[in-house]
């Protein structure tokens, strides 16, 4: 939420890092200062902001997970 465009960003893939290349003072006055916008009222948006997983948990709606009791294995996502 605090990363803007022009940020530098590196990626380690081998590594598997991601990082924001800003100062500690820059990162830490940027999210005093966010303020998370307001949730959709209805619709695919607020479908897609309650149940939609991050990007490590599949980016999959979470109803949709093991929904039959059946273990989902990861590299199903």
């Amino acid at each position: 939420a605090v990363v803007r465009d022009g940020d530098m960003i590196t990626l380690d893939a081998s590594g598997r890092t991601l990082t924001l290349e800003l100062p500690e003072a820059e990162l830490a006055a940027r999210q005093k200062a966010f303020q998370p916008p307001s949730p959709p009222a209805s619709g695919y948006q607020r479908l897609y902001v309650e149940h939609v997983l991050q990007a490590d948990r599949g980016c999959d709606f979470d109803f949709l997970l093991g929904a039959r009791g059946a273990a989902v294995p990861r590299h199903s996502h």
